[in-house]
C-alpha cells in the first residue's frame, strides 16, 4: 500500500481570479490540413482543450498576465507560444510539424503493451495510468492486470499471461534480469511486488513475441527502465494508517548528477484490527524498506546510474487445519532481500551506441510450519509429522549484459551483444526430526544475441532477430529465431505480425531432477491491429501459442519430483483494448477484454486440460476524473473474470488421476480511489500535500479463487482473499517536486 507514497507528485495546479480571457484558434500540419485531438493548455495551469475534427479549438481562462501556450499531439513537435492574458479574446492560429521519421514511421508494437515518458506511437500507458489505476494498490502488476492477456489469481504471485504460469514471465530492469521481483508470499495470498512505479520512466510489457534481447520467458517480459536525473532536488514524507515513509532527492547545481535515498515501514496490525482476516496473526506482515540511488552524466550523451535495495520483513499466523480438523496450521516466514543494479549508456558517435549493466541480489527465506492443539499451543500428532518443518532458502544472483547499437540506413538499426547470468541457490529442508536434507542447485547461463529493425519505408518495417543460449546446469544450448512485421495503413491504423521461439529452463522447485533435463519451450504467433486517433486507442490481437517439453512429475515416496519432459499443451485466444479520452467530456476510461483457450498436460496433470490458473474471459474497465472545483481526483476500476477450473489429483501408485474437479464461480471486483489535493490554487506553493482515500472490493462481494483439499482428498475448501474488503487511508506530503504539467497533458 504504500507504493501510493509518490502520490504526493501526482499534483494539478491552476489559480482562479475573476476576469477570463477567451482562448480561440485553429490548428494545422504542415500540409495545411485541420489538426483533430490536439491538447491545448497553459503551461501550469489546468486549463485547456483539445482541438476538433477541423483543428478548431476555444476555452476560457482565469489565469493573467504572462503565460506559456502548449500544444502537443503525438508525432509532432511540442509547440509553445507566449501570450498575455488580460480579459480579452484572444486568436491564435498555428503550424505544427511532424517529428523526425521516427515518430511517423510504423512502430512494431505486437504483443507489446508500453507506458513511457517517450512519446512513441505504440505507447498506451503513461506511467501516471500505471499508479493511479484503483484496483492496482499502487503495483505495476496490478495495473497491468487490467491490460487483455493477464489473468486475475489472487492466491499466487506473479503475472499470468495467455494460459503461461507465473515463473514464464521475467521481469528486467534497464536490461538486467530481476529475481524475486515479488516480496515472499505465505500460501494462498498473493504479494506485491518490491519495487516502486515511480523509480521507473518506462515500462514496456510484452505479452508476446517479444525481443531477442531477453530470454528464459516462454510467455511473457516486463522491461522497466529506471528514470535518468530528477527534475530537482526534493523531500518528501508520508504517513498512513499501516506505516510512514521518508526520501529525499539532491539534483546537483550543474544538473549532471544525483542521489538519494528512501525508507518505509508498513506495519499491516492496524489495518488487521478493523479488516478481520482469514488467517489469525500471531505476527501481523512488517516491512522495513530502504533504498538509495546515484546518477552521473557521464556526458551529453551518456549516464551511468545505481540503484539499491534493501528489505526485511516477517509475518506469523495460524488458520484452521484442513488436514486436522480441531487442530491449526502454524506458519512463519522472516525474509532478508538485497538487490543492486549498475547501468551504463552512451552514444559512442557515428551511428554507435552503447548499453551495458550489471545486476547482483540475495535472498533470504525462513519458513516454518507445523500444527497447533485448540488451545494453541504446539503439538506433533503421529501420522502427521509432515506438517512440521523448517525450510531456508538462500540464493544469490548475478546478471551481466553488453548490447551494442549501430544505425545502418535510415531509421534501420542493428543490436548485437551478449548476457550472462549465474545463480547460486541453497535449500535446507529440517524434518521434525530435526534431520537435516540440504540441497543446492548453481546455474551458468550464456547468452549471444542479434537483432535488427529494418525500414523498407516508412510504411514497411521488420525486426528479425535470433538468441542462442547456453545451460551448464542442463548442459544445454537452444538457438531461437523470432521475426515481426509490421504495415502501415494510414497515419493512425498498423497491423502487425510476429513469430518467434522461447526457451525456458525448469522451474527451481523441480531442480536437481533424477534425470537429464532440457529447456522448455514455447512457440508464438501473433497477429495485432493498431489504430490511434488522437485521444482515442484501439487494438485488437488474435494469438496462438505452443508448449514443447514442459517438464512432467511423479510421486517418489509421497513428494513430487520431475521426471522429464514429455509435457505439451497450447494456447489461444483473440484480446481487445479500447481507451477513450475524448468521447466523454473531462473523462479517460479503457476497456480490455480477453479471450483464452488454453489447455496442458504437465506437472501431475492426468491428460490435457485447462490449467486451473487460467480462466476463459477476463475483462476490466478501468475509469479516470479530475474534478478541479473539488481538487479531487477520483479513480474507479471493475475487474472480471470467468470461473477457473479446480481438480484434485491423486496418485494411486502408478497413476495419476482425478477424485474431484469443478468451476469456481465468476470473479467480481469493483476498486475505488480519491486522492484529495488541497493546495490547487495556491500561488507560490513549495508544500505539495495529497490525501489518499482507496477501497478495494467497495461492495464486498464473495470472491473465490480455487479449491484446496486435505492430505487424503475427503475434504475441501475455497481459497479466499485474507479479508473481502480492504480500506487504506494516507497523507503525504512533498517539498520542491511538483508534476503538474504532466498531470493536466495526461489529463485532457
Amino acid at each position: 500500500m504504500l507504493k501510493l507514497v509518490p502520490l504526493i507528485l501526482l499534483t494539478l495546479s491552476s489559480l482562479f481570479s475573476e476576469a477570463q480571457t477567451v482562448i480561440t484558434g485553429k490548428i494545422k500540419d504542415n500540409r495545411n490540413r485541420p489538426m483533430a485531438g490536439v491538447s491545448i493548455a497553459i503551461k501550469d495551469s489546468y486549463d485547456g482543450a483539445t482541438s476538433d475534427s477541423l483543428g478548431n479549438f476555444r476555452f476560457k481562462t482565469t489565469d493573467k498576465g504572462a503565460q506559456i501556450l502548449q500544444f502537443t499531439s503525438i508525432g509532432f513537435k511540442l509547440l509553445e507560444i507566449p501570450i498575455n492574458l488580460d480579459g480579452s479574446t484572444i486568436t491564435q492560429n498555428v503550424v505544427m510539424k511532424e517529428e523526425p521519421n521516427e515518430l511517423t514511421a510504423v512502430v512494431i508494437s505486437v504483443g507489446t503493451f508500453e507506458a513511457s515518458d517517450r512519446k512513441r506511437a505504440a505507447a498506451i500507458l503513461s506511467p501516471l495510468d500505471v499508479v493511479t489505476t484503483a484496483s492496482a494498490n499502487g503495483d505495476i502488476t496490478g495495473a497491468l492486470k487490467t491490460l487483455p492477456g493477464t489473468q486475475t489469481v489472487g492466491e499466487t504471485a506473479g503475472l499470468f499471461v495467455r494460459g503461461g504460469t507465473a515463473t514464464e514471465t521475467k521481469t528486467f530492469i534497464d536490461g538486467t534480469l530481476v529475481n524475486n521481483f515479488f516480496f515472499s508470499s505465505a500460501p494462498n495470498i498473493a504479494a506485491f511486488s518490491r519495487f516502486s512505479p515511480f523509480i521507473f520512466k518506462g515500462t514496456v510489457f510484452s505479452t508476446g513475441g517479444y525481443s531477442a534481447l531477453y530470454g528464459q520467458a516462454l510467455s511473457s517480459a516486463l522491461i522497466l527502465e529506471s528514470i535518468d536525473l530528477p527534475e530537482q532536488s526534493s523531500a518528501s514524507f508520508g504517513l498512513t494508517v499501516i506505516g510512514l515513509n521518508a526520501g529525499f532527492q539532491d539534483l546537483s547545481k550543474k544538473k549532471n548528477s544525483s542521489w538519494g535515498v528512501n525508507y518505509g515501514y508498513t506495519n499491516l496490525a492496524p489495518a488487521f484490527e478493523v479488516f478481520k482476516q482469514q488467517q489469525d496473526y500471531s505476527k501481523a506482515p512488517e516491512y522495513h524498506n530502504a533504498d538509495a540511488n546515484f546518477r552521473i552524466k557521464t556526458s551529453r550523451t551518456g549516464i551511468l546510474k545505481y540503484y539499491g535495495y534493501w528489505n526485511k520483513s516477517q509475518l506469523a499466523f495460524t488458520n484452521n487445519s484442513i488436514d486436522t480438523p480441531g487442530y491449526y496450521d502454524k506458519f512463519s516466514l522472516r525474509n532478508t532481500n538485497t538487490y543492486h543494479n549498475f547501468s551504463w549508456r552512451e552514444n559512442l558517435g557515428k551511428g554507435w551506441k552503447l548499453q551495458t549493466g550489471v545486476s547482483f541480489s540475495l535472498n533470504e527465506d525462513h519458513i516454518k510450519s507445523g500444527l497447533q492443539d485448540a488451545a494453541k499451543k504446539d503439538i506433533l500428532l503421529p501420522g502427521f509429522e509432515f506438517k512440521q518443518f523448517g525450510l531456508v532458502n538462500k540464493g544469490s544472483f548475478f546478471n551481466a549484459r553488453f548490447v551494442m547499437e549501430k544505425r545502418i540506413v535510415g531509421l534501420s538499426i542493428l543490436r548485437f551483444g551478449s548476457e550472462y547470468n549465474y545463480s547460486d541457490e541453497k535449500t535446507t529442508f529440517t524434518a521434525y526430526n530435526n534431520q537435516v536434507f540440504p540441497q543446492a542447485v548453481k546455474e551458468n547461463l550464456k547468452a549471444v544475441f542479434a537483432e535488427s529493425d529494418i525500414y523498407v519505408t516508412n510504411n514497411i518495417a521488420a525486426k528479425v532477430g535470433a538468441r542462442w543460449e547456453q545451460s551448464n546446469l542442463l548442459n544445454k544450448t537452444n538457438l531461437a529465431p523470432r521475426i515481426s512485421l509490421a504495415y502501415k495503413f494510414s497515419k493512425q491504423a498498423q497491423a502487425s505480425l510476429a513469430y518467434g521461439e522461447f526457451y525456458q529452463n525448469p522451474e527451481r522447485k523441480y531442480l536437481p531432477a533424477n534425470g537429464a533435463l532440457t529447456f522448455s519451450k514455447a512457440t508464438h504467433y501473433i497477429a495485432q491491429y493498431l489504430k490511434t486517433s488522437g485521444l482515442i486507442t484501439f487494438r485488437a490481437e488474435v494469438f496462438y501459442k505452443k508448449y514443447d517439453a514442459l517438464v512432467k512429475t511423479t510421486s517418489i515416496n509421497g513428494l513430487e519430483q520431475a521426471a522429464n519432459n514429455n509435457g505439451y499443451g497450447d494456447a489461444k485466444g483473440i484480446e481487445f483494448f479500447w481507451r477513450d479520452k475524448k468521447t466523454i467530456k473531462d473523462l479517460d476510461y479503457w476497456i480490455s477484454y480477453s479471450y483464452l483457450d488454453t489447455k496442458r498436460d504437465f506437472l501431475n496433470y492426468p491428460m490435457e486440460i485447462m490449467p486451473n490458473f487460467a480462466a476463459k474471459h477476463t475483462a476490466s474497465l478501468v475509469v479516470k476524473k479530475f474534478v478541479q472545483a473539488w481538487k479531487m481526483n477520483l479513480n474507479g476500476a471493475y475487474n472480471f473474470a470467468s470461473g477457473r477450473p479446480y481438480y484434485n489429483i491423486a496418485y494411486d501408485g502408478s497413476n495419476y488421476k482425478f477424485t474431484d474437479k469443478g468451476e469456481t464461480p465468476d470473479y467480481h471486483n469493483v476498486s475505488f480511489s480519491i486522492n484529495y489535493l488541497p493546495f490547487i490554487g495556491k500561488k507560490n506553493r513549495k508544500v505539495y500535500d495529497v490525501y489518499v482515500l482507496q477501497v478495494n472490493n467497495i461492495f464486498n462481494m464473495k470472491q473465490v479463487y480455487n479449491y484446496q483439499y486435505s492430505y487424503n482428498g475427503l475434504r475441501k475448501e475455497a481459497i479466499v482473499p485474507p479479508s473481502r474488503m480492504f480500506v487504506f487511508i494516507g497523507a503525504f506530503i512533498s517539498l520542491g517536486t511538483d508534476r503538474s504539467e504532466e498531470i493536466i497533458n495526461n489529463g485532457l
